[in-house]
């Protein structure tokens, strides 16, 4: 089995379910937004959350595909940076409890924590304080955290520093590590789109919503995924209820997404790429790793946060072997 080490922003989610949208107009968050909040405006929900029933989590998009792939059996690790507080250690001893090798930068401050509220219809609002997670340099980096691995899972919220990705890149290629890249927000590709064009040349494997496809290529799925697969060499378009479209060298694959209720969106299409990597790294065919995302995606879909059962996780490695 491969081996994948994960880098991203070191997240607490702590989920909160609520009753009505009213709660979100008091608490001054608008709904469906993701808002990035300061230590003042941070502290003072945090406070509010108390009076709420809430469960922690956690959380960060690459950090959701690691854990997602350690339930699997895959051998892991992730470099994230926390502080040495509650969140921080909760962060440790859960990558631990999953044998996730966790390559932590430590720091001094609040560890990044997103207060997720979730909406009765499943929609979520996110207020994010990405603590001491979003200092996260390149002089963090080194030789070490990269070797005995086999490809690199990194986020795109992180892309905001092109000298950590350029480093990370550097480092990764250096060791013999292919290179998975998720572009994780249609607004910071839009927001930087030629360095997104640099480091999609670079990545072996490029994961997309269709909304990010076409903040990168200006098209529709099923063109940006031909546009795409001139510049990486296996790339995923997710389109949402329909499935995905997945293109690697000549072949093309589309996979049709599983029909569930929806309880809450979080962490879905982390879990897609996690199914997706996993079938890759035991060489499975694309289309056979394309439906392992799908079904990923559809188990995360059906509960609040990214924390499934000891049973769901059973059954799906029943299917999956």
């Amino acid at each position: 089995m491969k081996k994948i080490l994960g880098m991203g922003n070191a997240l607490i989610d702590v989920l909160v379910r609520i009753d009505s949208d009213s709660e979100l107009e008091s608490l001054g968050l608008p709904k469906g937004s993701m808002q990035l909040i300061d230590t003042s405006r941070f502290d003072d929900l945090y406070q509010q959350v108390q009076r709420f029933s809430y469960h922690k989590a956690t959380g960060g998009s690459a950090a959701n595909t690691i854990l997602a792939l350690a339930n699997l059996g895959v051998p892991t690790g992730f470099i994230g940076r926390t502080s040495d507080d509650a969140n921080g250690n909760f962060f440790a001893v859960n990558a631990n409890a999953h044998h996730i090798q966790f390559h932590r930068v430590s720091a001094v401050g609040h560890s990044g924590t997103a207060l997720t509220f979730i909406s009765p219809d499943g929609q979520r609002t996110f207020g994010t304080h990405l603590g001491v997670a979003a200092g996260l340099q390149a002089e963090d980096l080194s030789e070490d955290m990269f070797r005995g691995y086999d490809l690199l899972h990194i986020e795109g919220y992180l892309t905001q520093d092109h000298s950590l990705i350029e480093r990370a890149f550097q480092l990764a290629h250096a060791a013999g590590l292919r290179i998975s890249l998720d572009l994780s927000s249609f607004n910071i590709v839009a927001a930087d789109r030629d360095f997104f064009h640099t480091l999609v040349c670079q990545s072996e494997i490029v994961f997309s919503n269709e909304e990010e496809a076409e903040a990168f290529t200006g098209m529709a799925a099923e063109d940006a995924l031909e546009e795409f697969a001139s510049l990486a060499h296996t790339v995923v378009v997710k389109i949402g209820q329909r499935g995905a479209l997945v293109a690697s060298g000549d072949e093309r694959v589309s996979v049709p997404a599983h029909s569930v209720p929806v309880v809450d969106t979080t962490g879905a299409g982390d879990y897609f790429a996690a199914g997706f990597l996993y079938g890759q790294a035991s060489g499975k065919s694309l289309q056979q790793s394309a439906e392992i995302g799908t079904l990923l995606a559809s188990k995360v879909l059906q509960v609040v946060g990214t924390t499934l059962t000891d049973d769901t996780w059973q059954n799906i490695g029943k299917y999956i072997s």
